[in-house]
């Protein structure tokens, strides 16, 4: 994620604190020290940094239970709406999903219980209303955030982990495709609910309601496209003409392709045709400022471009999209030469194909009845 910076690896994980969290830090602490003076301004800072400490054992309750099941987690992000762990991929098998959603809320209920039997806290239900509310004690307002935690966590609405835990029980009776789409549509209802909340009492509920109604959207579509895409041949799908570099082209030159052909992310090819690269307009525009246009392609390239044989499932490059969060996966043939690309973008017009054609008729070069 942009704008992070890394402050640390636990267990493999890569910590990352977005900047936007050190800027809420600081304004927390400059508002709590206008209306209560330094004493308050280092109290609500304090508090905020164990809540957060909680919301990374949460998301480590997620990381952990997903390493169990073979589910790498690159990196944790912190934020100022709490944390994001990014799986590689999310278990379609309904037990797997269950528990991984759920071992986050339960760190936060452990995390109460062990404030409360240790740390002698004890749960009101205004303790957790205010960061520089003083009348309560630090570890009262802290047993009382964790357990709000948990329980805000099991909305059912996407993207927190109620939605998720709902998705994992409707998928055992109705699919892993319908459940997502019955637990979307839910975390919709659930958005409306919260906006016209907002409207009334908290106006930070109308941009939580966006945030889930966007997620809850985002998360069917994904869906949608790997159902559409599962056993569908890669050569049938990819796209076939692009434009391609070669490492020891100049930079300018790659300019020059971008405004022929309009085309964002360019594969960068030996001699051979065998991928080596690619380059992208972000990685362009950085280069051509930095080292100028008449450097090589080679310094400007990234190294990771995924590749997958032309004798493989789509939903197999779907899932490199993903694990690998590139915006393009290479095709290749027997020789390893590149002969196409996987975009989001063609898969996505694989949707709107399937959606046009009859019922009961799937994409693939089997689509049509033969002879016919």
């Amino acid at each position: 994620m942009s704008w992070s910076l890394n402050i640390g690896r636990v267990a493999g994980t890569v910590v990352r604190v977005h900047l936007t969290f050190l800027l809420f830090l600081a304004w927390i602490f400059a508002a709590s020290y206008a209306s209560g003076g330094a004493a308050t301004a280092v109290d609500s800072l304090v508090f905020l940094l164990l809540l957060f400490l909680c919301v990374l054992l949460h998301e480590f309750g997620h990381i952990f239970t997903a390493r169990a099941f073979g589910v790498p987690t690159p990196y944790v992000t912190l934020l100022p709406i709490g944390g994001v762990a990014q799986l590689e991929r999310i278990p379609e098998e309904p037990g797997q999903e269950f528990l991984i959603a759920i071992a986050g809320p339960l760190v936060n209920v452990v995390i109460t219980i062990l404030l409360m039997a240790v740390g002698g806290a004890t749960l009101q239900a205004n303790a957790a209303a205010g960061l520089d509310n003083m009348q309560f004690s630090l570890i009262d307002r802290l047993a009382a955030v964790n357990l709000f935690l948990a329980l805000f966590n099991m909305i059912p609405a996407f993207p927190m982990d109620g939605g998720r835990v709902l998705r994992a029980l409707l998928a055992s009776r109705f699919g892993y495709v319908r459940a997502t789409e019955i637990a979307a549509t839910i975390g919709q209802f659930v958005a409306f609910a919260l906006g016209f909340i907002g409207l009334m009492a908290n106006p930070i509920l109308i941009f939580i309601a966006i945030f889930v109604y966007l997620a809850a959207t985002s998360e069917a579509h994904m869906v949608a496209l790997r159902a559409v895409s599962r056993g569908v041949p890669v050569s049938y799908a990819m796209l076939r003409q692009f434009m391609t570099l070669t490492p020891q082209a100049h930079l300018d030159e790659a300019v020059q392709a971008l405004l022929q052909t309009g085309q964002g992310e360019f594969p960068v090819v030996d001699g051979a045709g065998k991928p080596v690269g690619v380059l992208g307009r972000g990685d362009l525009i950085r280069a051509i400022k930095t080292l100028g246009p008449d450097a090589r392609i080679a310094d400007a390239m990234s190294a990771e471009l995924p590749t997958i044989g032309h004798r493989h499932c789509l939903d197999e490059a779907f899932k490199l999209l993903q694990q690998k969060q590139v915006p393009a996966v290479g095709v290749t043939d027997a020789t390893g030469r590149l002969v196409g690309l996987v975009t989001h973008e063609t898969i996505a017009g694989m949707i709107m194909l399937q959606a046009a054609l009859p019922k009961g008729m799937q994409i693939g070069p089997w689509s049509r009845p033969a002879g016919a």
